[in-house]
């Protein structure tokens, strides 16, 4: 599978079961009486959680049944058949489980398509915010929101004197503040989940530097997305394009996330 073999109605296709996803999340969201699990790596799961994977899974499985799916609920998949796929669905069923039990509506449904490494599609979206984020590589990206659809591209965005940066609600790091420190005068916006990597490809911020910890399936829909508006994911500090699927961990490197102005400025 190349890029250009996904089309949009088959994008639309996972927006659609990610949508579905938010329907199940949201119906647990409802309860007053919220049970919440600690797995081993000492992260939050809930009910939510389990029954969007439930709903992910299986709407891909019955649309595109030849392609292996990676979820965070999931994830128990050995490395010596992990490494031979060329082409993986990877999704987080809900990114932002701390957001959600505070009950402050930032968590997204991510659900992304690998080939070869690169994240080519990918579909975020926040039930609570009604909005829903996709994109192709090559082809574009899109923000569904209230009946309407904008297109996204930040390929000429120019970055301000006071650059906006975003960061995260629950994770703010030494190495965060260090970095900040280069940026000079910013003003900082924090908010949960996937939805910083939205904001940037929407232009309502310039950067997000995630030096701290995350997993695959926490970037790779929004990835997608902000690289089919026009934006970079790169390493930090190498600054070369994050991948997927290159080795047995699947905790990603320090990364920066921005569009192609914030690289090329002096």
């Amino acid at each position: 599978m190349s890029i250009f073999e996904f089309s949009q109605a088959e994008l639309q296709q996972i927006v659609t079961i990610a949508r579905q996803a938010g329907d199940a999340i949201m119906a647990v969201y409802a309860q007053t009486d919220l049970q919440v699990e600690v797995k081993q790596d000492d992260s939050p799961v809930t009910a939510a959680d389990i029954a969007s994977h439930n709903v992910i899974v299986n709407g891909l499985a019955r649309n595109f049944s030849d392609i292996a799916i990676m979820s965070e609920e999931d994830a128990n998949i050995d490395w010596a058949t992990r490494k031979n796929w060329q082409t993986y669905w990877l999704i987080d069923p809900l990114d932002g489980t701390k957001e959600f039990i505070k009950r402050n509506g930032e968590f997204t449904v991510n659900i992304a398509l690998i080939h070869q490494g690169k994240a080519i599609a990918g579909v975020v979206y926040a039930p609570v915010l009604d909005k829903c984020y996709y994109g192709i590589l090559g082809e574009g990206a899109w923000l569904a929101h209230q009946g309407q659809v904008e297109n996204l591209d930040i390929s000429q965005r120019i970055i301000q004197s006071i650059p906006v940066v975003v960061g995260s609600r629950s994770h703010i790091s030494p190495d965060v503040a260090e970095y900040l420190d280069t940026v000079g005068e910013h003003q900082m916006l924090s908010v949960g989940s996937s939805l910083k990597f939205c904001m940037v490809a929407e232009g309502q911020a310039d950067v997000y530097p995630r030096l701290g910890l995350t997993s695959e399936w926490d970037t790779a829909a929004a990835q997608a997305v902000l690289e089919a508006a026009g934006g970079l994911v790169m390493e930090y500090p190498a600054l070369t394009p994050l991948q997927y699927n290159q080795k047995e961990n699947i905790l990603n490197p320090y990364f920066i996330a921005a569009s192609a102005a914030w690289f090329e400025r002096k």
